[in-house]
């Protein structure tokens, strides 16, 4: 007669458990997988995959009981650390829609909003242009399959247990934040420049013959020296979002093993 052991149950169950915790987290905020745009049903079942490809090789995993205490903070923990690792590669995202907020303002194209599907919330045009050049080339880069990679080498560098992220992995995460403001800043500067020198012309032609009213036409001079002043950058812009991509890469590594 078969018997069946409770406890050997409660492992097998843990096994795929905790695993299924952290990347679920991941597959919650990181970008496109975890818009709105993408059904909780296809992220959930893309959760169960990824996790029935990684446990094989996982290391040992801690033996708590699946309905014990431990076993929620275990799982918890997990969760944590998946929501860290999405909410990492979240922010080189944002990096470009705050840059194409800044050229919007600069281009007066800051009244033309769209409402971004994967938020929920209204953008400018130019960041939502923008949102999409780089979730192509993340997508062309094999950026997904990289990411899923560290992920499951996170499980060696930071194994599931009781201990989680730690007081300096956080503060990593602040200034990783910090660093989302300055790179925005950085990407938006020759379009920015270069339009506050059009707005400077304006300015001495119209000092030195106010009667032509040269400001009527600023708007879509400016307007057109943007969007021409933009398409000149996109190819920079491509790079700069590759060599952020080696810098996300090698941050989220040194998260996990720091915790």
């Amino acid at each position: 007669m078969l018997e069946i052991d409770a406890l050997e149950v409660s492992h097998w169950i843990s096994r795929y458990l905790y695993p299924f915790a952290r990347i679920s987290g991941m597959l919650m905020v990181m970008p496109l997988i975890g818009s709105q745009m993408v059904p909780m049903q296809i992220r959930l079942l893309l959760a169960v995959a990824i996790t029935l490809v990684i446990v094989p090789v996982l290391p040992p995993l801690p033996h708590v009981d699946a309905l014990s205490l431990g076993s929620l903070i275990i799982i918890l923990q997990q969760l944590l650390i998946g929501i860290a690792i999405g909410f990492v590669v979240e922010i080189v995202t944002q990096v470009f829609v705050i840059a194409g907020q800044l050229i919007a303002m600069q281009t007066g194209l800051g009244i033309a909003t769209t409402v971004d599907p994967s938020q929920g919330a209204s953008v400018v045009v130019i960041s939502q242009w923008l949102l999409f050049l780089i979730s192509l080339i993340f997508l062309s880069l094999n950026g997904h399959l990289v990411l899923i990679e560290i992920l499951a080498d996170s499980f060696r560098t930071l194994p599931v247990g009781f201990t989680g992220l730690s007081a300096e992995t956080f503060g990593l995460i602040v200034s990783w934040s910090g660093w989302m403001f300055a790179a925005a800043v950085v990407i938006s500067i020759p379009a920015m420049t270069a339009l506050l020198i059009v707005n400077l012309a304006f300015g001495v032609m119209t000092r030195a013959a106010p009667q032509l009213n040269i400001f009527a036409l600023g708007f879509p001079v400016t307007m057109i020296v943007g969007l021409f002043i933009l398409w000149l950058t996109m190819s920079d812009m491509a790079q700069s979002f590759q060599g952020y991509m080696e810098i996300l890469f090698e941050f989220i590594k040194k998260l996990t093993e720091i915790s």
